[in-house]
């Protein structure tokens, strides 16, 4: 015999739901399989629960979009950042800065290295920490670095900080989304099988080939286990 199984999708779930209504629909009165209290609890749900996927699924859309200039935004900041410690680093070699400078970026004078700036946060903590090291030494007297000046990767790093937390916002707001739908799903499948319960057993005294071609018109999906469909052929 063949077996039900609840929808594994959002869309499928909806699917099942608007099925088993519009049948109810255009079904006479009397015929209806369904209870009227399931019935208003299904058009209800459906509704509820499609204009859920849809805002979950813009907020993800708009997430992903973001991202997209996000990471240019990274890779900007990553490079001057970067480029900035090398320089400075090259200016010690040369003499031109002590090296006891570099604590003031809380950088370590012992290996002169490029810190990690593999993670978003890393490029945050660095960042602001390069920023004011370079602001404090020009502020005691020492000559500005150039190419790239300061200036140049204070802008980079502010436009990324402030994409930064735009991804954030976004994050939050498809993490929510995400999660209402995720808490209304088992609502949602609870409420399918009711309504297929109900269905199946208005009909469960029908030949079997008739019963089942009946409960499919209320939405019931019916799976046949390995070698079961070809055997039901023979």
């Amino acid at each position: 015999m063949p077996y039900r199984r609840l929808p594994n999708t959002d869309n499928a779930r909806i699917k099942a739901l608007k099925t088993a209504i519009n049948k109810c629909s255009n079904t006479d009165f009397n015929d209806v399989v369904v209870s009227m209290r399931t019935l208003h609890k299904a058009k209800s749900a459906v509704g509820k629960f499609e204009r859920m996927c849809k805002i979950y699924q813009q907020t993800f859309d708009t997430q992903i979009k973001a991202n997209k200039s996000f990471q240019k935004q990274i890779k900007n900041a990553r490079i001057y950042l970067s480029h900035f410690i090398q320089v400075l680093y090259l200016s010690i070699i040369r003499n031109e800065i002590k090296p006891n400078n570099l604590s003031l970026y809380g950088l370590d004078e012992s290996n002169m290295l490029v810190p990690d700036l593999s993670t978003n946060e890393m490029v945050l903590e660095w960042g602001q920490k390069i920023i004011e090291g370079e602001q404090k030494r020009i502020s005691n007297g020492g000559v500005p670095i150039y190419n790239p000046t300061i200036a140049k990767v204070k802008v980079m790093y502010s436009i990324f900080k402030d994409g930064y937390h735009t991804q954030q916002i976004h994050q939050k707001a498809t993490n929510r989304t995400q999660n209402e739908v995720v808490n209304f799903r088992a609502e949602i499948d609870t409420l399918i099988l009711e309504l297929w319960d109900q269905v199946e057993n208005a009909n469960m005294n029908l030949p079997a080939q008739k019963k089942i071609d009946r409960n499919k018109e209320y939405g019931i999906v019916y799976y046949y286990r390995k070698g079961e469909a070809l055997n039901n052929a023979d």
